[in-house]
């Protein structure tokens, strides 16, 4: 059994590590995509440590972006994305926008990932369509339809001016469908579908990079995602700064009791030694 002097500095320690982690929230409270850290604790009889720290995967705020490119997911689920490498990236932020070559991209490099659609809305599977209705109804039940994504791609006309050369504007809907529309908006196609994911743990995805997330054994395979889509809004942080603001406060009243007893347990140390050596 640990002495009151360890059991001190390990509870020292662990609360530091957490009003570090309180504090990271708070300062991140209106950084899109964010995902709140919560620490959890494991007590033993030399005192408590940190046990891990976890990603909250809520959903956070809706607030607008910079252009009609960038999508907010409302619900469960993330953006899929593809590295250079192939690696498949899982995402909550939709800051996306449309390279100079017209392929979608989000802040990183990687290429956002969907569906070519035939003109009824169809997903293509090479020269086979899979029905809309099938894909919504696998969504909801939690299942996954094999289908190879693909990367999206919008180019300009240089000679027109015009999106694959053939539509003055374009439109993304609320199930992901991205429109091509043409005649003033008489004209109205369906080019692509954006693909989303869920988990059946989704936290237990593994984050590389801030806001960007891989798969793992613990997390699963990933299902197709049912979440609707929103153009032109992000989603900003889902940290809770009130509660941030409660926990911080607790957590200084606890490193406060707690540098008091190292303190006192110092003395008695220094006590001890003087009586010792008199």
């Amino acid at each position: 059994m640990n002495d009151m002097f360890i059991t001190a500095l390990n509870t020292q320690k662990s609360t530091t590590n957490w009003m570090n982690l309180l504090a990271e929230n708070m300062t991140n409270i209106y950084t899109p995509g964010y995902r709140e850290k919560m620490s959890t604790f494991k007590t033993f009889l030399g005192g408590a440590i940190n046990d891990s720290f976890e990603k909250n995967l809520g959903q956070g705020k809706s607030t607008p972006g910079t252009s009609n490119e960038n999508l907010f997911l409302e619900g469960k689920g993330f953006f899929l994305t593809r590295r250079a490498d192939g690696k498949s990236i899982y995402t909550r932020l939709g800051e996306f926008t449309f390279d100079k070559e017209g392929v979608y991209r989000d802040k990183s490099g990687n290429t956002v990932q969907g569906y070519i659609l035939n003109d009824k809305g169809e997903i293509m599977q090479g020269t086979k369509t899979i029905s809309a209705d099938l894909y919504q109804e696998t969504a909801l039940k939690g299942g996954a339809i094999d289908i190879p994504t693909t990367n999206i791609k919008m180019w300009i006309d240089p000679n027109n001016g015009k999106y694959l050369g053939k539509y003055d504007d374009y439109e993304i809907k609320g199930d992901g469908t991205i429109y091509g529309k043409a005649d003033n908006g008489k004209k109205v196609v369906p080019l692509y579908r954006i693909t989303t994911r869920n988990f059946h743990n989704a936290a237990a995805l593994y984050e590389i990079k801030d806001g960007q997330f891989i798969e793992t054994a613990e997390s699963g395979r990933p299902l197709l995602g049912s979440g609707e889509i929103r153009s032109g809004l992000l989603e900003l942080s889902n940290a809770d700064f009130k509660a941030n603001i409660s926990y911080f406060q607790m957590a200084k009243l606890q490193l406060d009791i707690t540098n008091k007893l190292v303190s006192t347990n110092k003395e008695l140390l220094q006590n001890a030694i003087q009586l010792v050596g008199s």
